[in-house]
């Protein structure tokens, strides 16, 4: 009998999904989440998700992960080792995009359809601060000192700079045709912010907010992801479908790989070998080989793919370094 035990334990442990290989996706205009196993690349679950669900980030001490609802003002929290829900933080209005300063003390939510940026004491998600802006405001990113968070304004074709002690802003200037994704640099000088009105991205200057450089990259440059080496940054560009691997150091395009669908947000596998990119546009993710710069392969997943997150239970995972923080409208922090 105690064998018989054993056997069909082993046998349960081998069909239980393997939630520490999996990445989640937040199908924006399906109100639904989906799961799915990086080693096969198939969905395993698709699961309801309030309505307008955009982005998603960690929570500091990387146990959970938080799926913003925009429509039904909430994060839902799921334990990032079992996928369960843990919680549903209520009112929080329009969570648009959101992330942790690298300190882990503030929580900056853009509201993109209120024209709101709110600011919250992270330890209990209380509202320190709500700044109306003009207007849409889109992607944020925080300074490596968690004393700034820039916010880039989609309509007026400005990013902003606000004081997160103070919660006044500091400087606002005109950066170009409707800007998304934007990154603060590890070297605390320079920020980078995608025109997705243009085909070009620009250099901004962190303390100043004056407009230093432009490179071309791809019709309607929209979001960024860290590579990780503090140097190089990949950037979606939707309308165009490439993907652009920018040397920031050198301010040139290294390299470019077709990504059909309207490319958006994208994160990398734990092992550094792929780029899993939402295809907005096709209902699917892309899977790049990021050595050979090639697309290899694709899931179906829900309408319109917008956030997405590939999980890392390591130790340590999930806590904002300067770099990942950085890169906000990336899904781990944008």
């Amino acid at each position: 009998m105690a064998r018989i035990l054993i056997i069909l334990l082993a046998l349960s442990a081998a069909a239980a999904p393997a939630w520490a290989d999996s990445v989640i996706v937040l199908n924006s205009e399906d109100a639904s989440y989906s799961i799915i196993d990086r080693a096969s690349r198939t969905e395993l679950q698709r699961l309801p998700l309030g309505r307008e669900a955009h982005h998603l980030t960690r929570t500091p001490d990387g146990k959970e992960l938080l799926l913003a609802s925009t429509a039904t003002n909430e994060l839902v929290s799921l334990d990032t080792r079992t996928l369960k829900r843990v919680r549903v933080v209520r009112d929080i209005v329009d969570p648009y995009q959101l992330g942790y300063s690298p300190d882990g003390k503030w929580f900056v939510t853009a509201a993109n359809r209120l024209d709101h940026v709110d600011i919250y004491r992270a330890d209990n998600l209380v509202l320190a601060a709500r700044l109306f802006v003009d207007s849409v405001p889109s992607h944020l990113a925080f300074d490596v000192r968690s004393t700034t968070v820039f916010v880039s304004l989609q309509n007026s074709g400005r990013l902003i700079a606000v004081d997160l002690a103070r919660q006044t802003v500091k400087w606002s200037t005109d950066v170009g045709k409707a800007p998304a994704g934007v990154v603060a640099l590890p070297d605390g000088k320079r920020l980078l912010v995608a025109l997705t009105g243009e085909q070009s991205i620009v250099t901004v200057d962190a303390e100043s907010g004056a407009v230093t450089g432009r490179l071309e990259t791809g019709k309607a440059a929209h979001n960024f992801r860290a590579l990780g080496d503090g140097r190089h940054y990949f950037l979606s560009n939707r309308i165009e479908s490439t993907i652009s691997l920018i040397d920031t150091q050198d301010m040139k395009v290294e390299a470019s790989v077709r990504v059909p669908g309207g490319p958006d947000d994208m994160d990398i596998t734990p092992d550094g070998k792929e780029l899993w990119v939402t295809q907005r546009f096709l209902r699917r993710v892309a899977i790049v080989d990021i050595a050979k710069m090639n697309l290899i392969d694709t899931v179906r997943v829900g309408k319109s793919p917008h956030g997405l997150a590939i999980l890392d239970t390591a130790p340590g995972a999930g806590v904002p370094n300067a770099e990942k923080a950085g890169a906000a409208s990336a899904p781990r922090l944008n």
